[in-house]
């Protein structure tokens, strides 16, 4: 069962207390345990209320000026922690800006050192994690021909750096595959 607020119902059990109502027909009353209801009057501070000695119980009191002013200022407090969560967070996004910018003026500064080559000279081809193929499907429309490239062509690293975009290319066609080159 699902624990219910039993907020709400403050005035309500507040006045069934010092009536000297039982906690079980309070909980039947608002259909809760009687768990929830004992628990509910600890945190709410009813058990200090003692029936026996207090006055005769007037039903023209109105017993919510004090609660509200224990619930506005539990709003005015739920209200001060999310601004103060609010301006750590634009603190922290600030402090992210400024390392951002500071590593970009360094990478401005410092002169691009050229990358070295393997001991055989040529370049290295990254391979794709998990060693499996793209898949493609070349297409004879009505328009002309096009070639259709699985999606996860986004993700492969080589694409990203050196096909991304539009690129110029040749196209070599042989018996038993197609080959596309970049020109440049």
């Amino acid at each position: 069962m699902a624990r219910k607020s039993l907020r709400p119902h403050l005035n309500q059990i507040r006045t069934w207390t010092r009536q000297g109502r039982t906690d079980a027909w309070v909980a039947h009353q608002l259909e809760v345990t009687v768990q929830q209801i004992a628990s509910f009057k600890r945190e709410a501070g009813l058990l200090d209320e003692d029936p026996e000695g207090a006055a005769p119980f007037d039903d023209d009191i109105d017993l919510r000026a004090e609660d509200d002013a224990k619930i506005a200022a539990e709003l005015e407090a739920a209200e001060q922690a999310r601004i103060e969560a609010e301006e750590a967070a634009t603190a922290e996004q600030a402090r992210r800006e400024a390392e951002e910018a500071e590593e970009a003026e360094r990478e401005e500064a410092e002169p691009a050192a050229p990358k070295r080559r393997g001991r055989r000279g040529g370049r290295t081809r990254a391979t794709r994690a998990g060693g499996t193929p793209l898949e493609g499907t070349f297409d004879h429309g009505e328009d002309g021909y096009g070639l259709w490239l699985d999606p996860a062509v986004v993700d492969d690293p080589v694409y990203a750096e050196h096909w991304a975009g539009h690129r110029p290319v040749t196209v070599t066609i042989e018996e038993d595959q197609i080959v596309i080159r970049r020109t440049e």
